[in-house]
């Protein structure tokens, strides 16, 4: 197996453990910090559909089976991931050499990177939260909880990007 391959799956491990115990926290009612996605949101840009799909979805449902949520991430995982390539070419200029990168602040520069990221976490928390309400009777809960968490995800993201991002990675 190559490096790489090998430090997404100790990143994977790492994720979901912390994920699990991030679970049982929620701030003021409302912000549940969500820090796996990062797992999603990190992987090369040149990924294949199928191995993208799959990925999210097998994320999404070891979360779930921790979490005991059906298929919720699953869900909100796999629609995620596919507004990935849409959401990322929105934010980054294309050049011939960008097709094996690995989104982080090191390779797309902080304001792309924080761009591409927030948008997505908000995708992310906007289909979770939704899902899991399926209604709309208690819709600023949903909101609140949508915006809130997608906020304390970010910093939280960016901190985990910054310890795990090196300096030999190549900037677009």
């Amino acid at each position: 197996m190559s490096k790489t391959v090998i430090q997404f799956v100790v990143l994977f491990i790492v994720l979901t453990l912390l994920q699990v115990v991030c679970n049982k926290i929620i701030l003021f009612g409302v912000a549940t910090p969500i820090i796996f996605i990062y797992l999603l949101l990190r992987l090369p840009v040149n990924l294949s559909k199928m191995w993208m799909f799959s990925i999210a979805f097998f994320t999404g449902l070891v979360i779930d089976i921790f979490g005991n949520t059906p298929g919720m991430n699953s869900l909100s995982c796999t629609i995620a991931s596919a507004l990935r390539a849409p959401v990322y070419n929105l934010f980054v200029s294309h050049d011939g050499d960008d097709a094996s990168a690995l989104p982080s602040i090191a390779t797309l520069g902080m304001g792309n990177y924080l761009k591409y990221m927030a948008t997505m976490v908000i995708i992310y928390c906007a289909l979770l939260f939704f899902v899991q309400a399926f209604t709309l009777n208690d819709l600023v809960l949903t909101i609140e909880r949508t915006c809130f968490s997608s906020l304390l995800s970010i910093f939280l993201i960016l901190g985990i990007d910054s310890l795990v991002s090196t300096t030999r990675e190549k900037r677009l």
